[in-house]
């Protein structure tokens, strides 16, 4: 049987054998805190302790730097050749793939998303990036400079040097995966924090990088907390840039600590409150009625390109809002490990509590709830909440303006195209945005108009590997996927070179 035909029961019976990495990655070793410390990691499916996990802070960032150095300067991966380093990464997306199944489960129980989205979007997008970045590193060029005879001007790419990645929870593999694959693949050495909230499949993965044949060191893996061993790493003089996703207020905090130590280059992909515009003329109601519903409901809503603003045009906007509705019953909790779930736990009870706060916080400023808006599957233990839709939302309403983070869609209507450019771009966050319309020039300008870094006509979400992904504004610098993430981990160098000396 394939493990796209896997049953409940069967992935039931997988996650009962699977057994959890749970300890600090530094220099090729497993090892526990300095400290001796460890937090529990919690399963959102019902509330239970999956395993404790090292609990990392200061002096475990000291040492990882320190090895990420000596790692770095010796060579051992950042002057290796480009076919040596292009053949790990490529072997090591392989292994991901070898071990997909045990991946997947390791997203599902930690962070609570549907085993289904699990294997066929994780675990694969996770493997084609380290792949795609592995593939690229023998096909980047360095340039000459267009001079006179007596002259050559050279170009060239050099890695950073020690990276500190700090990847979220809602896809820990993936943006895992969007920072490791380009910060590897430039030479760099890397030092990893993975949310305490879902560090276990940043565990295995680089495990599997290490049998995949990645040196000793050149990546190590600090679970732990934000405000004890994050800023123990944004604060570093010997950490030489950072890369981070995650809150916008947590974003501004690394930027401020990359000033206060030595300046090291920040970058930093933070929230959004993306805007969905269907105009009158949508070519496909259907269609994008269902995507309307995906944009906010797929992972549970914890996406930061979630489109939590639903903008309709007033001529269609009840019978555009009567097909959503239909469509977001098919987008209801259940168990993440039956491959039929669509949506399934917010990560922890925080979580959960900051959602249905918010849900309250609506219903108090007068919103009109049209679905769901409560904790549903309470007798499991874990942390559902109903997928939620409320309509008679104004650009004022906190859920109009705040992430929510969370399955919460806001209906707001608008006149024309230029009352929905306004609104769209009546925010502090700028990530990404939808439009449905069937008149190109429409598209094209709308398109120009609103201030974000991704913006897809007639679908939602589009793209792949290929195209760059980060926001304006509020929303963060710097770009992940494509060739444009290397930008972020290496430096350029000029050399001028008189041949008449």
């Amino acid at each position: 049987m394939s493990t796209n035909q896997l049953t409940k029961s069967q992935w039931q019976e997988k996650a009962r054998a699977l057994s959890f990495r749970n300890q600090a990655l530094i220099d090729g070793k497993f090892v526990a805190a300095l400290s001796g410390k460890t937090f529990a990691s919690i399963s959102p499916l019902n509330g239970r302790e999956l395993t404790q996990v090292a609990e990392c802070d200061a002096p475990d960032a000291e040492a990882a730097v320190k090895i990420a150095r000596r790692t770095f300067e010796s060579g051992v991966w950042s002057r290796k050749s480009p076919r040596e380093r292009k053949m790990v990464m490529v072997r090591w997306a392989e292994l991901m793939l070898q071990h997909r199944e045990e991946l997947a489960l390791l997203e599902t129980l930690d962070m609570g998303k549907p085993i289904s989205d699990s294997m066929a979007v994780d675990v694969r997008s996770s493997a084609n990036c380290i792949r795609w970045f592995g593939e690229a590193i023998d096909k980047i060029y360095d340039e000459v400079s267009p001079t006179g005879e007596n002259d050559i001007g050279l170009t060239t790419r050099e890695p950073v040097g020690v990276v500190a990645c700090i990847v979220p929870w809602n896809f820990p593999l993936l943006m895992t995966s969007w920072k490791l694959g380009p910060a590897l693949a430039a030479g760099n050495s890397v030092i990893l924090k993975p949310s305490e909230k879902s560090p276990l499949s940043a565990l295995r993965l680089a495990e599997l990088a290490l049998e995949a044949g990645l040196p000793p060191g050149v990546l190590n893996v600090l679970p732990g907390y934000g405000h004890t061993v994050g800023k123990a790493l944004a604060l570093h003089m010997d950490v030489d840039c950072i890369a981070f996703t995650g809150s916008t207020g947590v974003g501004k905090q690394i930027m401020q600590m990359a000033g206060q130590s030595n300046l090291k280059r920040a970058w930093l992909e933070c929230g959004g409150k993306s805007p969905h515009i269907v105009f009158a003329d949508c070519p496909n109601m259907d269609a994008a009625a269902e995507a309307a519903a995906y944009g906010i409901f797929y992972n549970q809503g914890e996406m930061c390109s979630a489109g939590s603003r639903l903008l309709v045009e007033q001529s269609i906007a009840d019978e555009f809002m009567a097909r959503v509705l239909e469509k977001a019953k098919d987008w209801q909790p259940g168990d993440p490990l039956d491959p039929a779930t669509k949506v399934g736990a917010l990560v922890d009870d925080k979580q959960m509590a900051t959602v249905l706060g918010f849900i309250n916080k609506a219903n108090d400023e007068g919103c009109k709830l049209l679905l769901g808006g409560k904790q549903t599957l309470k007798e499991t233990g874990g942390y559902f909440v109903e997928s939620t839709v409320f309509g008679s939302v104004e650009p004022r309403h906190t859920i109009a303006r705040e992430e929510i983070f969370g399955p919460v869609l806001s209906v707001l209507s608008f006149k024309d195209a230029e009352e929905a450019v306004r609104i769209a771009n009546d925010t502090h966050y700028g990530l990404a945005a939808a439009l449905w319309t069937r008149d190109i020039s429409k598209a094209h300008k709308t398109a120009k108009a609103i201030r974000a870094g991704s913006i897809w006509i007639n679908c939602y979400d589009g793209g792949d590997i290929t195209t760059p992904f980060g926001g304006y504004k509020q929303s963060g610098n710097g770009r992940d996927k494509s060739l444009h993430a290397l930008d972020k981990y290496t430096e350029l160098k000029a050399t001028w070179i008189s041949l008449n000396p």
